[in-house]
């Protein structure tokens, strides 16, 4: 993984961040938003993966359908934010949308991602932090705007 700081405006900051083959999208992520301390973003990201796993919220059962891709796959869509989990740490929250061969999609929550042969990421840090808090009617931990 590299990263590089492109704009800071007061307490603003945008990242670009670029994983490699092999990088594994959520240790990469996590890892990068404890090292810069960021409490509050959003990002996107375009590029490719060998493998993922894709989450679907099923709402009756209140748990994560897991739908593994196992090939090469374009990153045709990916957005996301971090905001604080009920236990103070960071918490990454991604949805992208994955174009196989033939022009099949699949989408969901991003689970796993392993990136190949690039993942581009422009990040963009928040000085307003944004905090979850658990939602007894689904079980998640969603962003409350009023308590951030």
């Amino acid at each position: 993984m590299q990263a590089r700081l492109i704009n800071q405006a007061g307490q603003q900051r945008t990242f670009v961040i670029v994983l490699e083959n092999g990088d594994d999208v959520m240790t990469c992520l996590k890892q990068f938003v404890e090292r810069e301390r960021v409490g509050s973003a959003q990002f996107t990201a375009i590029g490719a993966f060998r493998s993922a796993v894709l989450g679907y919220f099923d709402w009756e059962t209140k748990t994560y359908q897991r739908t593994p891709v196992d090939e090469q796959v374009e990153v045709a869509a990916f957005t996301g934010d971090v905001a604080a989990a009920p236990d103070g740490k960071p918490a990454l929250h991604i949805h992208c949308v994955l174009g196989g061969r033939g022009g099949r999609v699949v989408a969901g929550h991003l689970l796993e991602g392993h990136v190949r042969p690039t993942l581009e990421i422009v990040l963009t840090d928040s000085p307003a932090h944004l905090r979850k808090r658990h939602d007894p009617e689904s079980g998640l931990a969603l962003i409350v705007p009023s308590a951030s």
